[in-house]
């Protein structure tokens, strides 16, 4: 039987340190005052094998497993498993948070790198990342589809200037 699943990417901050938790194909992208970007991933998901994810049986003997990935899902055991951090806050401009389907914009169809990406959160905003995305959902559709196994996915995105010290 399967369990509703999803991924998390979560960021807290005080004036110390910014601290963050990623788990499963989320993205949290933290922006330096110089402007360089770091993009803190969980790749376990991207090291497995495209065949086996296009069969559920196959995906799920590999969720929440050792050599498999990790979701956030009826275990909360799995929080343990996830990829996370401590930055000084004096290192930390602003940081945006972005599910599997709005990093499309530069997973999957390569529209910029993660700089690029954080240049379009800045001057459009979530929504505008979000339109992109789905415009270039939509003009992959009409090509046949080629670079994803379906249509859209869940985009949600945050942004956050960090208030000056």
């Amino acid at each position: 039987m399967r369990t509703p699943q999803a991924t998390v990417v979560l960021a807290r901050w005080d004036e110390a340190s910014v601290e963050h938790l990623v788990l499963s194909d989320s993205a949290l992208l933290l922006e330096s005052p110089d402007g360089t970007v770091r993009a803190v991933l969980d790749d376990r998901l991207d090291r497995v094998p495209a065949e086996v994810l296009r069969s559920l049986e196959a995906t799920d003997r590999l969720r929440n497993r050792e050599g498999g990935f990790f979701t956030a899902a009826a275990d909360p055991e799995v929080a343990a498993r996830a990829v996370t951090g401590t930055t000084p806050r004096a290192e930390v401009r602003a940081l945006a948070a972005l599910s599997d389907g709005a990093s499309r914009w530069v997973e999957l169809f390569g529209e910029g790198d993660w700089t690029d990406c954080f240049g379009v959160l800045r001057k459009e905003g979530p929504v505008g990342l979000l339109r992109r995305v789905r415009a270039l959902e939509a003009a992959d559709a009409r090509a046949g589809g080629a670079r994803r196994w379906k249509l859209h996915d869940d985009a949600t995105a945050a942004y956050a200037e960090l208030p000056g010290r």
